[in-house]
C-alpha cells in the first residue's frame, strides 16, 4: 500500500532467485514462450466501438462465482491474449472473486482494425476508455491493473498522466521499458537483435495488411517494398511510428512516451517489477528512489530475462510473476 510521511518511491531487492537451469536471460525469456506448458484457459470476447468508429477486442476471462474485484491486462508489442504471459496470467488470477479482462491494442486480436492510427508504448487513449468502461460496469468494486512490456510502460505513462484518476485502486507493471530510446538501441545489439526481428516482422505484416485497405501516401512516405527494408525498431519509429501518431520523429516519440518521466506522479499503489539482466534493455532504464512518487516499489533482481522469472526444477519449472502478482492484489480485495 502507499506508505505514507515518504517523500519518494522506494527501490527494493525481488524476492526472485532463478534456478541453476535458469541464470542465463535469453533461457529466461524463451523458456516462458516455446517450453512452458500453459495453463488450462477458457475466455470469450467481446467487441468495444471506440468514440473514433474503430475498435477494441476484450478478453474476458472466467466469470467467479462471485465478482468481487476486476483485474484489468494490457499486453505487451505484437500481443494478444494467446500470448503466454497473457494466458497464464489470466488463468492464475481467475477465481478467488478476480474477473479478469485484456484490452487488446487495435489490430492486436487477429484482425487489422479500421484506421491508419494503430498503438504505441504511450497510447493511452483507448486505454482509458477501457477503463472507464470498466468502471462503469463495476462502479462499487475495486479494480486493479497489469501490464507486461509495452503495456506496462503504457499503464505507468497513463497512471502518471491522471494522478487522481479513480479507475484503479493498484497496478502491477512488468518489465516496462520505461526509456524507449535506451531500450531501442540496446534490442539492436547481439542476440537481442533476433528478438528484435521476430517483433518487427510481425509489425511490419500488420501494415502491410492494412496498406491494403487503406491508403497511407499522404500518411507515411512508404509503400510496402520500403516497409519490408526496415531492420530496426527505430527506424520503424521513425518512418511509421511518429509520422502516424504526430510525432516529429522517433526521438520526440521516445521522449514524450517513455514512462520514466511519469513515475513520479503516480499516487495509485504500484509495483515495478524489473530484471537487470533484461535483454530488452539496459541499466540506465532504472530509476532512482527520488525520481518515484511515494506510491510507487520497484521490485529489482539481478537475473529474470524480460518478462521470464522462471523458478523451480527443471522438471516442474514454474512462473514467480503469477504468485507475486497474486499477492500484491490481494491487498485491494473487500476483507
Amino acid at each position: 500500500m502507499q506508505r505514507k510521511n515518504q517523500r519518494h518511491g522506494h527501490i527494493q531487492k525481488s524476492s526472485f532467485q532463478a534456478p541453476w537451469w535458469a541464470h542465463n536471460r535469453h533461457l529466461q525469456t524463451i523458456w516462458p514462450r516455446f517450453i512452458q506448458k500453459r495453463l488450462p484457459l477458457e475466455y470469450r470476447m467481446e467487441r468495444v466501438t471506440l468514440p473514433d468508429t474503430d475498435f477494441i477486442d476484450l478478453a474476458w476471462g472466467p466469470k467467479p462465482a462471485k465478482t468481487t474485484g476486476v483485474v484489468a491486462m494490457f499486453h505487451g508489442l505484437e500481443g494478444s491474449i494467446k500470448s503466454h504471459y497473457a494466458n497464464d496470467m489470466m488463468a492464475a488470477l481467475s477465481g478467488s472473486g478476480w474477473q479478469v479482462v485484456m484490452m487488446h491494442f487495435r489490430s492486436c486480436s487477429g484482425e487489422p482494425n479500421r484506421l491508419p492510427q494503430a498503438y504505441h508504448s504511450g497510447e493511452t487513449e483507448d486505454p482509458s476508455f477501457f477503463l472507464e468502461l470498466l468502471q462503469q460496469r463495476f462502479p462499487d468494486i475495486p479494480k486493479v491493473a497489469v501490464g507486461f512490456s509495452l503495456g506496462a510502460n503504457m499503464l505507468l505513462k497513463l497512471l502518471g498522466e491522471n494522478p487522481a484518476q479513480k479507475w484503479l485502486s493498484g497496478a502491477v507493471a512488468i518489465s516496462a521499458p520505461l526509456k524507449l530510446d535506451e531500450c531501442a538501441r540496446s534490442i539492436n545489439t547481439g542476440f537481442s537483435r533476433v528478438y528484435q526481428r521476430y517483433l518487427l516482422n510481425s509489425m511490419k505484416h500488420t501494415l502491410k495488411q492494412k496498406m491494403a485497405f487503406i491508403d497511407y501516401r499522404n500518411l507515411i512516405q512508404l509503400g510496402p517494398e520500403q516497409v519490408d527494408a526496415i531492420d530496426s525498431f527505430s527506424r520503424f519509429d521513425d518512418k511509421v511510428t511518429a509520422p502516424l501518431h504526430g510525432f516529429a520523429d522517433a526521438q520526440d516519440y521516445y521522449e514524450k512516451c517513455s514512462a520514466f518521466h511519469y513515475l513520479s506522479a503516480i499516487h495509485c499503489p504500484t509495483l515495478v517489477l524489473h530484471s537487470i539482466d533484461d535483454p530488452f534493455m539496459n541499466h540506465l532504464i532504472v530509476p532512482r528512489e527520488e525520481e518515484l512518487a511515494s506510491a510507487v516499489t520497484v521490485e529489482l533482481s539481478d537475473r529474470g530475462g524480460h518478462v521470464g522469472f522462471m523458478q523451480g526444477s527443471i522438471i516442474r519449472p514454474q512462473v514467480w510473476l503469477q504468485q507475486r502478482v497474486k499477492q500484491f492484489f490481494e491487498q485491494f480485495l473487500p476483507s
